[in-house]
């Protein structure tokens, strides 16, 4: 790795394995769980590439994982996010194909919030000219996600359900949804943003906090008989939504934006009315997805970003040493995701 330093400036995780908490993806103080650090560059092993970091995204997963409530375990001194874009400066064996290529990835070697990344070559996509960094950095976790999800809803009738539907990846759902010919039902939390909610391809909006909301989407359910509910809140309004919800429905759970713990008063309803509830992990689509399938998936998001389709909504550009500091004031910017830059 010749022209290349001997260290790197990362944030990295202050803290070893899981909590045991479930408090969600909101912080009050990065320092809880984060610190600066200056470690030894990493080197790529087989089938693995060395990445500069161009731009990394802050994703609720981000938030979860460095408080010990994602599904993997923390790595104490080990540098924290899961996704970004850079250039990749070198390879192992195996990984010939990516060199010196501007790639997004995900993260699985170390993590993205450094200067320096290595990862998988499988968790890497080469990236089109015409696709910027901010939309680059955000390219797999949400757009991927929504593709592969919306692929499920498809797969069970025209009709599904998405929660947080003001996040990224709400909005990347909802007007997939729209140019397939689907009808997506959002749940959003401030009634101020359904008008935009149906501009960008909800068939119908509904407001959490609305007394009235039980009534309304058992009556919109009997109507459209949506039977995937794609959900990143899984809280017990999620367990009331699912509940109403038609025979064969599926519950999908991708996130824990809420720190509730649902109940579930209708069991009745999974023996009798055939109903489902599962998870969805991106990095477990990815490592199974057949590669004609992923290829198919990779071009699609691409050309959405690429002519304007989509967009990756951006709040803040935060310097990678001012992370620990300046993260928990970033994040209170709600109107779009936090972007860390070398």
């Amino acid at each position: 790795m010749t022209d290349l330093p001997g260290t790197m400036f990362a944030v990295v995780q202050t803290h070893d394995g899981f909590s045991g908490t479930a408090t969600g993806p909101g912080i009050d103080n990065a320092s809880e769980w984060l610190a600066p650090a200056e470690l030894p560059l990493p080197e790529p092993g087989p089938g693995q590439v060395l990445i500069r970091l161009r731009m990394a995204s802050v994703n609720p997963s981000d938030l979860h994982f460095i408080k010990g409530e994602y599904g993997q375990p923390r790595v104490k001194g080990a540098p924290a996010g899961f996704e970004g874009c850079g250039d990749v400066v070198a390879i192992g064996s195996g990984a010939e194909a990516l060199k010196g290529q501007r790639v997004a990835f995900v993260a699985s070697g170390s993590g993205a919030w450094a200067e320096y990344v290595v990862t998988q070559a499988q968790m890497c996509i080469p990236l089109r000219p015409d696709i910027s960094d901010e939309n680059g950095a955000a390219q797999i976790v949400n757009p991927m996600t929504a593709m592969a999800m919306v692929d499920i809803a498809r797969s069970e009738g025209d009709a599904f359900v998405v929660s947080a539907a003001t996040s990224q990846l709400g909005k990347l759902m909802c007007s997939l949804g729209r140019d397939l010919g689907l009808k997506p039902i959002a749940l959003v939390r401030r009634a101020e943003t359904v008008d935009a909610l149906r501009e960008l391809g909800a068939d119908e909006v509904l407001v959490t906090n609305d007394p009235d909301l039980p009534e309304k989407f058992a009556a919109i359910s009997k109507t459209l008989k949506p039977r995937v509910f794609l959900d990143a809140v899984s809280d017990q309004l999620s367990e009331q939504i699912f509940a109403a919800m038609p025979n064969k429905a599926r519950w999908v759970s991708y996130g824990k934006l809420s720190a509730e713990q649902p109940r579930l008063t209708q069991m009745g309803q999974l023996i009798f009315m055939g109903k489902r509830i599962e998870g969805f992990w991106l990095t477990q689509w990815m490592m199974s997805t057949p590669p004609a399938d992923q290829i198919r998936v990779v071009a699609e998001v691409q050309a959405r970003f690429a002519d304007g389709r989509w967009k990756t909504d951006v709040s803040t550009h935060l310097p990678l040493r001012d992370v620990v500091s300046g993260l928990a004031e970033a994040l209170k910017k709600t109107d779009g995701k936090v972007m860390i830059t070398p």
